[in-house]
């Protein structure tokens, strides 16, 4: 099996409502772009995965994905994954963690096709199902936190994390209305997204581990490995970091080395695919760490989040991101949460999603090749 060809269909994403996840998106709505990745293949079978998010539009990394990527994968076999997924990090600096981990996932779902089997099937299935978490986008005061946990916990879901104002003294408040609205017994967790400096993040740490929150995310800034080793030695909560900078496996080795977090994170579009996110999960297995995954920014991502998740035992939850209408695009059924609030393994071959392709050809802006 050759690939022949590999093109990315840019397509409008329409009516995304006013969301905010912090400083590193600002405040974003309206309209943006998504890339249909397809890699054919000289049998018959096209790989697909998706680039781009609400807030990052396919745009910004499409041009490298074709420029740079492209040529290393034309006359290749698309099941020699790994040849070709050394070979897309040796561009690195010419192109995406985004655009290898589109990459990636097309190449894993051409595997799935051949074999007729789901990707994590592949991987070697650990579950066929998982409980879903709700994470916050940015609200306007404590009680509409409050407010939507308690909603969401009436509806069986695994647990709540809080995207705050990131203002720590504003951020304890939400965090006390969000504690005393849904009781004791209900997991809680706090993503300040690298908003605090070294004070400010152990003031907050002290309060939410008083409030029995689950793990403490992203307090500092995204590299700062010496104030978080710091942090974690007077918390007894635990730390989760390495979600950012955007890397491979080897942007996680110091973390692990300096002890400076107890939670691994990642995802299939920052980490550079499936490939990543399993290699880096079984690393953080060695040591007796969960690895966390993050959501994907796009549906087709998170379908293969899952995947990797159902591959894996020292993973717990499933992020869904909400508002839905800023996550969830160009699938004829996306993802669902059952009324046990757990999320199901897909069963189709591959990635086992139903992509909208008419939507997409009524919302074509343009075909890269």
């Amino acid at each position: 099996m050759k690939i022949q060809d590999v093109t990315l269909t840019l397509f409008s994403w329409d009516d995304i409502p006013a969301t905010s996840y912090g400083a590193h998106t600002g405040r974003f709505a309206g309209e943006s772009k998504l890339g249909l990745l397809a890699i054919t293949t000289d049998q018959g079978i096209t790989g697909h995965a998706f680039l781009g998010s609400a807030f990052f539009p396919a745009d910004m990394d499409g041009g490298s994905l074709i420029r740079y990527l492209k040529p290393i994968l034309i006359g290749q076999n698309p099941l020699d994954r790994e040849r070709l997924y050394k070979a897309m990090w040796k561009r690195v600096r010419t192109t995406t963690a985004r655009s290898i981990g589109a990459v990636d996932v097309a190449l894993w779902d051409i595997a799935g096709k051949v074999a007729n089997l789901p990707i994590h099937q592949l991987l070697g299935s650990y579950r066929d199902r998982v409980p879903a978490y709700i994470s916050s986008a940015v609200l306007a005061s404590p009680q509409a936190y409050a407010d939507e946990a308690q909603h969401y916990k009436a509806l069986n879901l695994s647990a709540y994390k809080i995207h705050p104002p990131q203002v720590w003294r504003e951020d304890i408040k939400v965090c006390e209305a969000v504690r005393k609205a849904v009781g004791d017994d209900y997991i809680l967790m706090l993503d300040s997204v690298w908003s605090y400096d070294y004070p400010q993040a152990l003031r907050v740490g002290h309060v939410i581990e008083d409030l029995d929150f689950y793990w403490y995310e992203d307090p500092l800034a995204d590299a700062d490995i010496y104030n978080y080793f710091e942090l974690k030695k007077h918390l007894s909560i635990p730390i989760m970091a390495t979600e950012y900078p955007a890397g491979g496996l080897d942007s996680y080795a110091p973390w692990i080395k300096e002890r400076a977090t107890d939670f691994l994170r990642g995802d299939v579009a920052v980490k550079g695919g499936i490939t990543t996110l399993m290699k880096t999960a079984h690393l953080a297995e060695a040591f007796h760490l969960n690895y966390e995954v993050h959501h994907g920014g796009n549906s087709l991502n998170n379908f293969a989040n899952l995947h990797v998740i159902m591959a894996l035992q020292n993973t717990e939850l499933f992020e869904v991101l909400l508002p839905s209408e800023s996550q969830k695009y160009g699938l004829l059924q996306d993802l669902e949460i059952d009324g046990q609030g757990m999320i199901h393994a897909p069963t189709g071959p591959g990635l086992g999603a139903q992509i909208d392709f008419e939507l997409i050809k009524r919302k074509t802006l343009g075909v890269l090749s």
